[in-house]
């Protein structure tokens, strides 16, 4: 899962949205981090989403299907893709508009901008953070994700090689991709 599926299933939990985002930026162990109570379990709940998506059965088979020099960069492939799918079914998963959802989580996460910079790491910019939430919807807004995710890797042909199955990849995925969201609520739920 990607920012706006972490974002998704962060409000459905009642946590603050900012832990959707900073579970990627803050390292170490939660309890010493000094976050607020709510922020600490955001930022737990961005954790275990991460590992229960890494090791969904129907996740772990679409990473084997990807060729074999890019297999290791499909995890975040995937993540993209899956954002892809929920934005392109968004109606079906919440009451707001895509963009207003987009606009309202990326002024939640712009609250937290003084952590994201205790991390080394700058907090989203509003309009375009909630630009690019809105973008997944779109082919080329996955196309510009996965660009950015070329850039900041070490292997960039890798990423890009990885990137290119993304279309086959969502194919294969949209059948399966409520039951992935549904196992993915569970773990908030379970909590």
């Amino acid at each position: 899962m990607n920012f706006l599926a972490h974002l998704w299933l962060t409000e459905r939990a009642g946590l603050p949205l900012a832990g959707a985002v900073l579970g990627d930026v803050l390292r170490g162990r939660i309890d010493t981090l000094g976050l607020p109570t709510a922020l600490a379990a955001s930022v737990a709940l961005h954790r275990r989403i991460d590992a229960a998506t890494d090791n969904h059965p129907t996740l772990v088979r679409l990473r084997e299907g990807f060729p074999h020099g890019a297999r290791r960069y499909a995890g975040p492939v995937l993540d993209v893709v899956c954002d892809h799918l929920l934005a392109r079914g968004w109606p079906r998963f919440h009451a707001l508009s895509l963009s207003e959802f987009a606009a309202y989580a990326a002024a939640r996460v712009a609250v937290e901008a003084p952590r994201f910079a205790a991390a080394g790491a700058a907090a989203p910019r509003t309009p375009a953070f909630a630009a690019w939430l809105t973008g997944y919807s779109e082919p080329a807004g996955v196309e510009r994700a996965l660009t950015r995710l070329a850039r900041r890797a070490r292997r960039p042909l890798q990423v890009a090689a990885a990137s290119a199955e993304w279309r086959s990849a969502a194919q294969r995925l949209a059948p399966d991709f409520d039951a992935l969201l549904d196992a993915l609520l569970a773990v908030h739920r379970a909590g």
